[in-house]
């Protein structure tokens, strides 16, 4: 099984290099936005784009998968659309050619004719890429392949990754906004049971060298199956530019104010004030915003916090299900908020788990695979149980009964 999360592993970090290569020239960036079409737009945001990147990165993944595992393509599940409309109104379905020569024809199709931009994109969409893990040399897990789907987020965060801000300053580690928030996001779950199994998230732009502007990125991943959990390590705090991370899971020390609040969280600027208040109560000055649902939780896989709340109904299956994997393989998990506030902890039953095989019935477009009673991601069971307590205590009663 190592072969197939090697495989997700290496065509994560050709999307990245993708992702990075239509950052390095500005009038080719400007070329690939496209607003997307009205079934596919996310209702939480006025303005919401398709990129080439994106929809370049989600066709390479695919591709490569049905290349290397063939029959594995028809499990492939995105969030974009490989259809294409040029200036000249022509409609191209994308995808990636057997050759770099047509790969280029294709793309200076939909760049109008740019025939230098569509060359430097396929040259990096060709470009074979090795990636290793020692970790994973030593994984010997057979999972077979005829369970397996898979989500796909290609660049989360697209208008982070359009605005391009590049010099952000993290708050304890946590950028609010910025190029930092961009990931790119790959999920495998059990189509039978709906339990992600595995996850990779890829950050392209973790740091920029100052003398060439170029970007190097970092890769995390986990595997949860039948009792064998495994994750790769985070790496050293100094590359997070010197910030330790207040999370009580690290067991950092703190000062008597701080341990008043226990708990520190991840949120999206648009959460409602209910939330934001009892958040305040719970967690005091301890609560970080962030863009990009994806960003916000690598934040608690990384341990820079201890949850990533959200009460909305704007994420979806591709957003959650690797960051979901990786937190499972590490004791932690997503659960639905919604179910979560609603819930006895008395009766004993189990968190409500997000799960990755079933539609919203009723939905249309995007919504029929939106996680539909917001979520909570965390790294320990016996924590989230004491925040909700605390949480459910600092809410409106109509708030815990939604």
């Amino acid at each position: 099984m190592s072969d197939i999360l090697r495989e997700l592993l290496r065509v994560s970090e050709k999307a990245a290099n993708i992702a990075r290569a239509c950052r390095q020239q500005e009038a080719l960036f400007q070329l690939l936005i496209e607003e997307k079409k009205e079934g596919e737009k996310n209702k939480k945001f006025s303005v919401d784009f398709k990129t080439l990147a994106d929809v370049l990165v989600q066709e390479v993944i695919k591709q490569n998968m049905e290349n290397k595992f063939p029959g594995l393509e028809k499990t492939i599940f995105g969030e974009e659309s490989n259809e294409f409309t040029n200036e000249l109104g022509e409609k191209i379905t994308l995808r990636l050619c057997p050759t770099e020569k047509e790969t280029v024809e294709l793309l200076s199709k939909v760049l109008n004719g740019n025939t230098l931009a569509s060359e430097a994109l396929a040259r990096v969409v060709h470009q074979d890429v090795a990636y290793a893990d020692p970790t994973l040399d030593t994984l010997e897990i057979t999972i077979p392949h005829n369970i397996l789907g898979i989500w796909v987020d290609p660049i989360d965060s697209t208008y982070q990754y359009i605005k391009g801000s590049a010099d952000v300053k993290p708050n304890q580690g946590i950028f609010p906004s910025g190029l930092q928030c961009v990931t790119i996001l790959i999920g495998v779950y059990d189509i039978q049971t709906g339990v992600p199994l595995m996850g990779v998230i890829n950050q392209p732009f973790v740091s920029q060298d100052l003398n060439t502007l170029r970007w190097k990125g970092h890769c995390y991943w986990g595997l949860s199956y039948r009792g064998t959990n495994i994750y790769s390590l985070r790496p050293l705090i100094s590359e997070r530019n010197g910030n330790e991370p207040l999370s009580q899971l690290t067991g950092n020390t703190r000062s008597e104010a701080e341990s008043s609040h226990q708990f520190s969280a991840v949120i999206s600027t648009s959460e409602k004030e209910t939330i934001k208040a009892a958040l305040s109560r719970v967690c005091g000055d301890r609560i970080f915003r962030a863009a990009g649902a994806g960003y916000k939780s690598l934040c608690v896989v990384q341990g820079l916090v201890d949850v990533y709340i959200f009460s909305e109904d704007t994420t979806f299956k591709w957003d959650s299900c690797a960051a979901h994997a990786i937190l499972r393989a590490m004791g932690g998990g997503m659960v639905d908020l919604k179910k979560c506030l609603a819930r006895n902890p008395e009766t004993g039953l189990d968190l409500p788990q997000l799960v990755y095989h079933v539609e919203n019935v009723g939905a249309s477009g995007v919504d029929r695979w939106a996680n539909k009673g917001g979520l909570i991601a965390y790294r320990s069971s016996k924590q989230l149980e004491t925040f909700l307590s605390l949480l459910i205590q600092n809410l409106p009663p109509a708030d815990t009964h939604r």
